[in-house]
């Protein structure tokens, strides 16, 4: 019992880390792939059910898919109707791995372990060590896999075990159920259809259950899978939880009309792949049933395929049946960034999320500039614009905050060395703009300030502030661009109109001291412009701070 239980939940737990091995891999291996699927994903939903199957087959897990989908539903970047078709596609790619469970190559398992974890470890390559990763991790899988299969060999030498196995058989509706439950209730404390599609392979594969008995668990394990949504669902939007009721009511019907027809379907699946389920093969002494294996994986494979031609036509009215019957709440979203922590079991896609905010925090500069300008250039500022600027500077204060807070739990993971380049740049850049935001709302007081005491500079100083403060200005929407371009070569030009500014403000002051010397000026409207000519070079330096940023520069 000791050396079987051992076996049993060493073998899973090397299975377990099998998957998340060769998810990570196979995601950094195909880092611009998964980015260009994900921004493929539109309104069609036969387009939407492509991608959704596309990137599971590159995450090795459809809870993964569906988890970020909630993810990018929550944050606002994916609309309910593309939703659906992605987690329709997900059910029908996580059905890839069955397959791969099905291939006869268990016994190189521990090999391919062995050979990729030396290559993981010494090389020094990126990319050839995160295809070691991921091969390393198929190892893991097929070598746990093998574990497992040797631990219910130990049960089929225990009748006591096999009297309980014979109280779950799915030879009537009442014991279809039960076996459902079973295996809806293994998902669950798993966490993960794959592993306990793994057990139940190797239950059949060893002729402890029949056929009919696994194809039964393999339904309720579709349904103990969309848990891990839901609980995904907590504390997320309407929409996002909208989501995650569509993978519940998608998985729930479909295993309800299929376990209507049941014994029919256990009847057509090994006759559609041609596969004798009771035939037994003797391996190394041991009775196999690989025509069982190889059924189990079409069983999910076919269940999964016809559900979603089911619900394909029907996905927009889902959504519209879905967005009535769950209600909008009045608070939606408490933060302002779409970043969701759920998204960072893909970091690839992870990145490119904290990217996009970086960019809006870039345009909120941007803006607060040209609102700046124009309360420069008035008489009397409009209070809706002033009110605007110094909101704009407390968003972008929670912003950095948010984004500062994603990027270090990310880059607190394992990560290629490219994604911890960009998580450094993202967090630089953050920090850069709300600096830039600081001294843009102090400008604005200094001259609020003069305004309320009723002074005002001359037309020659404040032309003087409004040609710096362009100049500023258009520094500052040249690097905005050039990293919403993903243009790294800014620096040099960045570096060149940055000198044109410092050599403007040297050249402001001297002449503002001329005047001292020559005209007498009120102490405030020195000390106003003296700091807003300060404030203007600092901006300057944070300019260039965000082009060595983006060029990788310390």
């Amino acid at each position: 019992m000791f050396e079987m239980s051992t076996t049993l939940i060493g073998g899973l737990g090397i299975f377990l880390l099998g998957m998340k091995y060769m998810s990570q891999g196979l995601q950094s291996i195909a880092g611009a792939s998964l980015r260009r699927l994900i921004g493929a994903v539109t309104n069609n939903r036969l387009l939407a059910t492509i991608v959704g199957f596309l990137v599971t087959v590159l995450v090795q897990s459809s809870s993964v898919t569906t988890v970020m989908t909630v993810g990018f539903v929550n944050s606002g970047l994916m609309s309910l109707t593309q939703a659906i078709g992605v987690i329709m596609g997900a059910n029908v790619g996580t059905t890839v791995t069955g397959w791969i469970l099905v291939l006869k190559i268990g016994k190189y398992g521990l090999p391919m372990l062995g050979v990729a974890a030396f290559v993981y470890l010494f090389t020094k390559h990126e990319k050839v060590r995160y295809t070691a990763l991921a091969v390393m991790g198929v190892g893991m899988v097929f070598f746990g896999l093998q574990l497992m299969k040797e631990a219910c060999k130990f049960l089929k030498d225990m009748p006591e075990f096999q009297d309980w196995f014979l109280h779950f058989t799915a030879n009537t509706y009442v014991g279809l159920y039960q076996c459902m439950l079973v295996g809806c209730i293994l998902t669950i404390l798993v966490q993960s259809s794959s592993a306990t599609l793994g057990i139940t392979i190797s239950l059949a594969a060893t002729g402890l259950i029949p056929f009919e008995t696994a194809a039964a668990l393999v339904l309720g394990e579709n349904i103990g899978t969309t848990v891990t949504a839901l609980l995904a669902s907590l504390g997320t939007t309407t929409n996002a939880r909208r989501a995650a009721y569509f993978h519940v009511l998608f998985n729930i019907s479909g295993v309800i009309w299929i376990s209507t027809i049941f014994f029919w379907y256990v009847k057509f699946i090994p006759w559609l792949i041609d596969a004798d389920v009771t035939k037994a093969v003797m391996v190394n002494g041991q009775a196999s049933y690989p025509g069982s294996v190889k059924a189990i994986a079409a069983t999910h494979s076919v269940f999964n395929i016809l559900n979603t031609l089911v619900f394909l036509p029907f996905a927009g009215k889902i959504a519209k049946l879905l967005t009535r019957i769950v209600k909008d709440q009045p608070e939606e979203i408490s933060h302002l960034t779409s970043l969701d922590i759920r998204i960072l079991e893909t970091p690839v896609l992870a990145i490119e999320q904290s990217r996009g905010e970086v960019i809006k925090m870039g345009e909120i500069c941007d803006e607060m500039a040209q609102i700046l300008n124009r309360i420069l250039s008035r008489e009397k500022p409009d209070p809706e614009e002033v009110e605007k600027l110094f909101q704009d500077e407390k968003e972008l204060d929670r912003m950095q905050d948010e984004i500062t807070h994603y990027i270090t739990h990310l880059l607190s993971m394992d990560l290629p060395q490219e994604i911890i380049s960009n998580g450094r740049c993202q967090l630089r850049m953050a920090d850069e703009y709300e600096s830039i935001s600081d001294y843009l709302e102090r400008i604005a007081k200094f001259r609020l300030k003069l305004n309320k005491q009723g002074r005002v500079f001359d037309q020659a100083h404040n032309d003087s502030l409004l040609d710096l403060l362009n100049m500023v200005e258009k520094q500052l929407t040249h690097v905005t661009k050039a990293y919403i371009e993903d243009n790294a070569d800014v620096v040099a030009a960045t570096v060149q109109s940055g000198e044109e500014i410092k050599r403007k403000v040297k050249t402001l002051q001297r002449e503002h001291l001329d005047y001292l010397s020559a005209e007498k000026v009120d102490p405030y409207i020195n000390v106003s412009y003296t700091s807003t000519l300060n404030a203007l070079r600092r901006v300057r330096d944070h300019v260039v701070n965000l082009a060595e940023a983006m060029a990788g520069e310390k």
